[in-house]
């Protein structure tokens, strides 16, 4: 596992440890790592803090993001996928997606390369989240 996917990793356990829901990102631009985020729904009371989108609010105004590759513990729902695609990110590296499969065809249909390496530290982690917290997770994914 690179080092990229690596602090993604990071990020979701952080988010964990704090009470949230354990999904982290991290956003690359030119071999270096521009920022990372997690998850903050539960810590903030926000809804649209999914860990793609705080990693992104954290990288703040970095120019064009059409260099950049973008790693999340877990497939991006519509919402981090419309962010994706609107700022032309061209490329996704995900931990997994056999828990939430999102919108991997979204984001391919709009020229995103993306790339599951299905990790089974990915896929347990989210599994025990769930297994644990189902109505947390349910109100995350919209299934309340």
């Amino acid at each position: 596992m690179d080092e990229f996917m690596q602090e993604a990793i990071n990020q979701a356990r952080k988010s964990l440890s704090e009470g949230g829901i354990p999904i982290g990102s991290a956003l690359i631009k030119n071999g270096e790592l521009v920022a990372s985020g997690h998850n903050k729904r539960v810590q903030e009371n926000n809804p649209i803090l999914h860990g793609e989108m705080d990693c992104l609010n954290n990288a703040g105004r970095v120019g064009s993001f059409r260099d950049t590759v973008i790693y999340s513990t877990l497939m991006p729902c519509y919402m981090c996928a419309g962010t994706i695609v609107q700022f032309k990110i061209p490329k996704v590296i995900v931990g997994e997606s056999r828990t939430f499969p999102g919108a991997r065809a979204f984001m391919e249909e709009h020229g995103v390369e993306v790339i599951d390496l299905d990790l089974p530290e990915c896929v347990d982690m989210m599994n025990q989240f769930i297994a644990e917290k189902p109505t947390l997770w349910n109100e995350d994914i919209g299934e309340l």
